[in-house]
């Protein structure tokens, strides 16, 4: 198996030879499997994430300018793909003291359009968070891990992780405050 420099492999994807996506597939491949595997602990799913990081890549091809390395851009595309795996799940957010409980429900349609905006500002808030906190978060609200469960599986404290979660609980509810009755506050 040859490996090739994330320049030429580019430059075969620039130049859509045929071979250019078994090329970087074969280079790559198990890498990005590690990334997804790092985040969501399921082998079938995890070669499933990895697979649509490279339909992707090839199928967006012609418009994609990968500006640093190829490796970097695969591995920030497959830790995005399984975030939004994970995001694509229900949504559950509860602090750690219990004090604060956010339920979206849509129990009736006058409910409907303010939960839908409320839950854009969640996910865009979400999405704002820094990448390990985001990730801790979202291993710990979407994929219902333990803090010892994440802390093994990300290879940090559990100190980190209970920081992580503060962390992004503070700014989740500093985002979602504003848009919440003043009775719930």
């Amino acid at each position: 198996m040859s490996n090739y420099t994330d320049k030429e492999l580019v430059g075969f994807l620039n130049d859509t030879d045929d071979g250019a996506i078994e090329k970087i597939f074969k280079q790559y491949y198990s890498y990005i499997c590690s990334a997804v595997y790092k985040i969501i602990p399921d082998p079938v799913l995890t070669e499933d994430l990895a697979q649509d990081v490279f339909y992707e890549l090839w199928r967006k091809r012609e418009k994609i300018q990968i500006n640093s390395s190829l490796k970097a851009y695969l591995k920030r595309a497959a830790i995005n793909k399984a975030l939004n795996y994970i995001r694509s799940k229900k949504m559950k957010f509860d602090s750690d003291d219990n004090d604060t409980v956010i339920n979206i429900s849509v129990a009736s349609s006058e409910n409907s359009f303010e939960a839908m905006e409320l839950q854009d500002i969640i996910n865009a808030s979400i999405d704002t968070l820094p990448e390990k906190c985001r990730i801790v978060f979202m291993m710990s609200r979407f994929e219902e891990m333990s803090y010892k469960e994440i802390a093994a599986q990300l290879e940090i404290s559990i100190k980190t992780v209970e920081n992580q979660i503060s962390k992004a609980l503070k700014i989740l509810k500093k985002a979602v405050n504003p848009y919440l009755d003043k009775d719930l506050k």
